[in-house]
C-alpha cells in the first residue's frame, strides 16, 4: 500500500493547472514549440492550445511567446512568468507530495 496524490490548481472552480500543463510547459521549453510538445505527448494541437489559453486566463499572464513563420519557422517559448509559476508550482507539488509521505506514515505505520 502506497499513497497517491494528484496537485492541481484551481479557478472559479475550474482545474487550471496540473501535471499535464505542467509537462507541456517543459516540452514547449524542450522543443522551442508549442507543436512538438503537444505531438511529444500524443496530444492534439488545438487541446494543447485550449490547455494554455484556460491557465493563461486563470492566472492573468502569458505563458508562452510566439515566433511567427519566417526563415527558420514558427516556435513557441516560456515567458519569464511562466518559468517563475512552473518552478513555485513545482515546489509546492514536491511540499505536498513530502507532507501526504510524512502524514501517511504517521497514521499508518503503527
Amino acid at each position: 500500500m502506497r499513497p497517491v496524490i494528484n496537485v492541481y490548481l484551481y479557478e472559479d472552480g475550474e482545474k487550471f493547472f496540473g501535471e499535464g500543463p505542467c509537462r507541456l510547459l517543459h516540452g514547449i521549453e524542450r522543443t522551442g514549440s508549442l507543436r512538438a510538445a503537444a505531438m511529444e505527448m500524443d496530444m492534439s494541437y488545438s487541446k494543447a492550445t485550449a490547455i494554455l489559453s484556460r491557465a493563461e486566463k486563470a492566472l492573468k499572464f502569458p505563458l508562452t511567446e510566439k515566433t511567427i513563420g519566417g526563415k527558420g519557422g514558427g516556435g513557441s517559448q516560456l515567458t519569464p512568468e511562466a518559468k517563475e509559476f512552473l518552478k513555485r508550482y513545482e515546489k509546492y507539488r514536491e511540499a505536498c507530495y513530502e507532507a501526504n509521505s510524512r502524514i501517511y506514515h504517521e497514521i499508518f505505520s503503527k
